[in-house]
């Protein structure tokens, strides 16, 4: 077999590749006799038919799926004693298929970058550190109680905070537009979920009165057909409730699963929670640093074959998150472009760290990460053992654990400073990173 490679761009490889006719003839003959063995002709007992017969009936077949798996078969081996790593598969152009003559064909494929992970001394990082506070579990408390909070009806004029019930109706010029007009909506003012002045013109309105409400959109206005339109909305308050924030007790406590019914109990469970947030926070907010910086610090080129391929895995995602029935590849591909760069180029640079300082998972440390992740449950040890006895699930782990474990590289070459904040700082979502 003879093989010429060329580079026609950085990640580029151009080979050419020639597969002997001897080679080829043996493929066809190969599978002309394996037809023999099972063809049925009319006149001929199954396995006695002449070969010329088969041959005249079967060739042209035999030939075209001799040549597909010898393409297969030759490229492999080109790229094996090329010593390439192709990134996606290869575009096929034949130059010579012609029966009795050798096969040559030419093969163009990306390859993967091939680079080391500089910079890691460069990489500044800032660590939070932080605690949770009696005070913290206090706020936490109030947030869950809000979470649960309860309205009971009331014969007196609405306030914000309250929750109302409404139908209204909305119109522009005189004709109700679609999206515009509902009955029985429960609607808490002062919540914001209505546009501006909306919530405001019913302060103050009792349970049977009627009001109308000149609003105009705002110019940013999600549906364009609205955007900066005056509207009038009709509006009847069909009742008034207040809230009303539950106890702390058995019945709330209950509503969380808590086995001992008392503050003591609840107040150490929710402050147990509290400080598996925190570290995951935390952690999450030092991985980004470090995965921001190790971009800056190896900006590669990769292959296009790679983005795309991954770009068709957010499509998925996203249709699987938001459903519908539109189809994955119905969603433009700009949507996802960035993100799919920046996973490309993380991926390839992590597995680079990966080799370059031969990580492999601590199993210590995939254990202890299981037993973090079921201690949020009931039964901590039927989790555990349901790890243990998933492949896939283990697998996840350990990748997981293996990332973390390039993370804590890093950081020991990294230039890494600690600040102390609040828990309320420290757990505050990240900024969305920016793409590579």
């Amino acid at each position: 077999m003879q093989v010429s490679v060329e580079s026609t761009s950085a990640l580029e490889r151009r080979l050419t590749i020639g597969v002997p006719v001897e080679r080829i003839e043996t493929e066809v003959n190969k599978r002309l006799q394996q037809t023999a063995r099972r063809a049925k002709i009319p006149g001929f007992r199954p396995g006695k038919v002449p070969m010329n017969v088969i041959r005249q009936r079967y060739e042209e077949s035999a030939r075209q799926e001799a040549l597909g798996d010898l393409i297969q078969a030759s490229f492999y081996e080109a790229v094996l004693e090329q010593k390439l790593k192709p990134a996606g598969a290869p575009s096929v152009e034949p130059k010579v298929f012609e029966k009795g003559k050798d096969l040559e064909y030419v093969a163009t494929f990306e390859v993967y970058p091939e680079f080391e992970v500089v910079g890691l001394e460069s990489i500044a990082i800032e660590r939070l550190q932080a605690e949770v506070a009696e005070s913290d579990v206090d706020n936490m408390l109030e947030v869950l109680r809000k979470q649960n909070t309860r309205y009971k009806q009331v014969e007196r004029d609405a306030q914000n905070g309250d929750q109302l019930n409404i139908d209204f109706v909305g119109k522009i010029d005189g004709e109700a537009f679609a999206g515009g007009s509902a009955k029985g909506t429960l609607l808490v003012l002062g919540s914001g979920r209505m546009i501006e002045g909306f919530e405001a013109g019913l302060v103050g309105a009792k349970a049977g009165e009627e009001r109308v409400l000149s609003l105009t959109f705002p110019e940013d206005y999600q549906n364009l057909d609205l955007a900066g339109k005056v509207a009038e909305f009709t509006v009847t308050v069909n009742a008034v409730a207040e809230a009303e924030l539950p106890e702390l007790n058995a019945e709330f406590f209950a509503l969380f699963g808590i086995a001992e019914p008392s503050l003591d109990a609840f107040r150490a469970e929710v402050g147990k929670n509290m400080e598996r947030e925190l570290r995951q926070a935390i952690k999450s907010k030092v991985k980004a640093q470090v995965m921001d910086g190790l971009l800056a610090a190896n900006p590669i080129e990769v292959p296009k074959a790679l983005i795309e391929s991954e770009v068709n895995r957010l499509r998925v995602q996203a249709v699987q998150q938001f459903g519908g029935n539109i189809k994955p590849e119905q969603l433009p591909a700009d949507l996802f472009q960035e993100q799919a760069k920046r996973r490309v180029v993380l991926g390839l640079i992590v597995a680079e760290i990966v080799k370059q300082f031969e990580i492999k998972p601590d199993e210590a440390k995939v254990r202890a990460l299981i037993e973090e992740i079921a201690s949020a449950y009931q039964e901590p040890g039927q989790v555990i053992a349901w790890y243990y006895g998933n492949d896939q699930q283990l697998g996840e782990v350990r990748s997981v654990v293996l990332e973390e474990q390039v993370v804590d590289t890093v950081l020991q070459k990294a230039n890494v400073t600690d600040k102390a904040v609040s828990y309320e700082e420290a757990v505050k979502p990240a900024e969305t990173p920016q793409a590579a």
